[in-house]
């Protein structure tokens, strides 16, 4: 067994990029059922901090540390953790590999930018602790190949925050769509029209902020001169570090679309958009995108854009599952089936909007993260298995979208050169893709 000296320097090493040895060795779950569940976030700022609110809302829980690049978001946020729990947080750190060192923590929220996720959660699991990681879980479809064959390696509970899967009138509509009432199903509707957010102006490089340090907020990321668009909330509409509305919306939205046809991978994919409504504001990625996912006997559509609410159904976002005999439209709010008339008869009965209920799916979640984890079962609402199969499915509208090319996935590998060059995002040293 390692000694803490020699893991210690492998910590070191990480920083470094270089290649894990044995010494990083798995850690004796110690969690039981009665136990205190001590966790520590990574990524104060947006839902990471959401993430951990709903953590504590469960009396089992205890964060002992918060890390953020950001000393006014990790101050910030150490003050609003200790007035909702009475108690001032251990730890405050501005490096994540102190949160993978320190031994008091049994599970790690990951609520960093996309770009990071796969070094921290990787690590996170090597160092024998459970992991929720926010959603799309990489970057990049190698990148969720290695977080899952990690999570699966050192036996870690993992769950992805796609917290849709926890919430309970989803589970109705696939019960619904299963039952076979809508007849023949020839399409989903897959869509996403955000009018809350709005484009961004070009602005100039600057400094970075007092406190902030911007080189580790980079890190595997190419290197550029720091740029308040490219930084909190609005980097996921640059390649570095995300995949715009596609990966940000899309693993949500699309994962039911596959829940609900029992499918998993698509004949070919190919996509048409561009920055249609803001041509010259600062996003690289689309703010309108049309991707159309072709299986054997049904299409999955999936059609997004910014700056305006007008989706399908009267709705900004959620999905149609179009069948002969109706329509089942589900979204956050909740679901209903349009019946499908011929000569102005309904092949079907309507069922009346099912509202969503209970206490929301984030704090159901989170409370089904951690029975799994007092229980071992790795089979979380959204597994990392899950978490990979959706991000990657992802990437791959985007990927079509950024050839311009219609191309067929074999489950590995594309059709196409181009594409495959698009399957890893390559690490800027010395930080280095996880060998896996």
């Amino acid at each position: 067994m390692a000694t803490r000296k020699e893991f210690l320097r492998q910590l070191s090493l990480m920083g470094a990029g270089l290649v894990l040895s044995p010494f990083i060795v798995q850690a004796a779950d110690k969690v039981g059922a009665n136990d205190k569940i001590r966790v520590g976030l990574i990524g104060c700022n947006g839902m990471g901090f959401s993430d951990l609110q709903a953590f504590l809302a469960n009396p089992e829980v205890e964060c002992i540390a918060l890390c953020d690049v950001d000393e006014n978001v990790l101050n910030r946020r150490a003050a609003e953790t200790e007035k909702m729990t009475g108690k001032k947080v251990k730890h405050l750190y501005k490096d994540w590999r102190k949160v993978i060192d320190n031994k008091d923590i049994d599970v790690v929220i990951v609520g960093t930018p996309d770009h990071w996720h796969c070094l921290q959660a990787v690590y996170a699991c090597q160092a024998g602790k459970d992991v929720y990681c926010e959603k799309p879980l990489g970057n990049s479809i190698e990148e969720c190949n290695i977080m899952a064959r990690a999570a699966q390696k050192y036996s870690r509970v993992v769950q992805v925050g796609q917290w849709q899967r926890s919430d309970p009138h989803w589970q109705d509509a696939m019960a619904f769509v299963h039952s076979g009432q809508l007849g023949k199903i020839r399409t989903v509707r897959v869509f996403s029209y955000q009018g809350w957010c709005p484009s961004i102006p070009v602005k100039p490089d600057q400094d970075a902020p007092a406190g902030v340090d911007y080189d580790m907020w980079l890190g595997p990321a190419p290197k550029r001169e720091f740029n308040p668009n490219r930084f909190h909330f609005t980097w996921r509409w640059f390649w570095d570090y995300a995949g715009g509305l596609m990966t940000d919306w899309g693993v949500h939205l699309l994962d039911y679309a596959l829940y609900g046809m029992n499918v998993t991978t698509p004949n070919s994919i190919m996509a048409a958009g561009g920055k249609f409504g803001y041509p010259d504001d600062a996003c690289e990625t689309p703010d309108s995108l049309q991707t159309i996912y072709t299986f054997d006997d049904f299409t999955v559509l999936w059609d997004h854009a910014i700056g305006i609410d007008d989706g399908a159904y009267g709705r900004n976002h959620g999905l149609g599952f179009v069948g002969e005999n109706g329509t089942l439209v589900v979204d956050r709010g909740g679901w209903e089936v349009i019946p499908e008339k011929v000569n102005g008869s309904p092949r079907m009965e309507a069922v009346p909007l099912k509202k969503a209920y209970g206490e929301g799916g984030l704090n159901l979640h989170v409370k089904n993260h951690l029975e799994c984890i007092k229980s071992r079962n790795r089979d979380c609402n959204a597994s990392i298995e899950i978490g990979a199969h959706i991000a990657k499915f992802s990437q791959l509208g985007n990927i079509a979208y950024r050839t311009g090319k219609k191309l067929t996935w074999d489950g590995r590998r594309f059709n196409d050169a181009e594409a495959n060059a698009l399957l890893c995002k390559e690490y800027r040293g010395p930080w280095e893709l996880p060998k896996f």
